[in-house]
């Protein structure tokens, strides 16, 4: 079975890697009138087809007390996806691990490696995927860690890993020595830092990590961002030299007309997140004659240049520029509309313009 689905893969055909990794950041969207469980469903029925159209990894994204996204549970998600595929590699984007222990993150993708080994992705972020006071709430106790403490963990957090896997232990005088993330093994999951700004690229490059930046997030500064994580980059046994990868909004249909109508949906919601009134994915025709007061056609002019939207060829062309001009090897692409063949649609044509490489 996998092999018929190997020969069929726009993106492997022939046995060969496109020149550009392509892969795919699902915030499992909730359409209105429709469930978190039917965002989830459709998480799983993605990430199967994603597989089968050769993307080279899936992410599953954390945000909390949402109308809008279902994953509030990454790696719980996680496990369910890698029992549903065979290949693909399978992760977050990302923990928010502000509010976590390092120890409690690393053991819970230690079992993931461990029933999915080779397959697993960490990607750690910064932002609290939450409004103040749902982050609040999601703190075990008192003591919350701020968000100067980030870099910290992510050290402990690598440290960790590193010992459940390679047998590296703590140092000598580390307060954690001989506590190990449980169950060891010889593999281990692959740690990404992301983020959208000029701090967690330096946070990526000081501690030798590879780094995803959220352009579909802030598109402002991202070259400022990525040179600065060459340029202060440290090699470490996680990466050797830098590895960049580039979230992006993109959108692709069959006519650059029905592309654009597509994308409504996603550009009213995102109004309304940022005017302070969040709304679950509206269908595109309510969204095409939804009534922008000036307030707001200023936000909507202010999020032009965070997608890409038109035909595959159109889309491509764009990506590939932005690829190059970052020097990215690796595009990870969130996509989003009301309906979810559309959706499966985007990636598919996407894969087939992108598998001639």
């Amino acid at each position: 079975m996998a092999q018929a689905q190997l020969k069929t893969s726009p993106l492997l055909r022939q046995g060969c890697s496109p020149l550009m990794k392509l892969s795919v950041l699902d915030q499992s969207p909730i359409r209105k009138g429709g469930t978190a469980a039917s965002a989830l469903a459709e998480t799983i029925a993605l990430a199967k087809a994603a597989e089968r159209l050769g993307y080279h990894r899936y992410w599953v994204a954390e945000h909390h007390n949402s109308s809008s996204f279902a994953g509030s549970a990454p790696e719980v998600l996680i496990a369910r996806l890698a029992a549903e595929t065979s290949r693909i590699r399978i992760g977050s984007g990302g923990v928010m691990l502000m509010h976590y222990s390092p120890l409690k993150v690393a053991e819970q993708f230690r079992m993931l490696e461990t029933l999915a080994p080779g397959r697993i992705d960490l990607g750690i972020g910064r932002a609290p995927g939450a409004d103040e006071r749902t982050s609040r709430a999601l703190q075990a106790g008192p003591q919350s860690f701020g968000i100067d403490a980030f870099p910290s963990q992510v050290h402990l957090l690598s440290q960790l890993l590193d010992d459940a896997s390679a047998g590296t232990p703590l140092p000598a005088d580390h307060p954690y020595r001989g506590i190990h993330a449980m169950p060891q093994g010889d593999s281990r999951p692959e740690l990404w830092l992301l983020g959208s700004g000029i701090h967690s690229a330096v946070f990526a490059a000081e501690l030798g990590l590879p780094f995803a930046h959220a352009h579909f997030i802030s598109p402002d500064g991202s070259q400022e961002a990525v040179e600065a994580y060459r340029a202060r980059f440290k090699p470490s046994v996680w990466c050797a030299t830098p590895r960049l990868a580039m979230g992006v909004s993109a959108l692709a249909a069959d006519t650059a007309q029905d592309a654009e109508r597509l994308s409504a949906s996603r550009q009213l919601w995102a109004v309304r997140l940022f005017s302070g009134r969040p709304i679950a994915f509206p269908p595109p025709e309510e969204a095409l004659g939804y009534p922008y007061d000036e307030r707001e056609r200023t936000i909507l002019k202010s999020l032009e240049g965070r997608s890409f939207i038109g035909t595959a060829a159109m889309v491509k062309t764009q990506l590939l520029d932005l690829a190059a001009a970052h020097g990215a090897d690796e595009l990870i692409l969130v996509t989003i509309t009301y309906d979810f063949a559309a959706r499966l649609r985007s990636y598919e044509l996407l894969a087939q313009a992108f598998g001639g490489n």
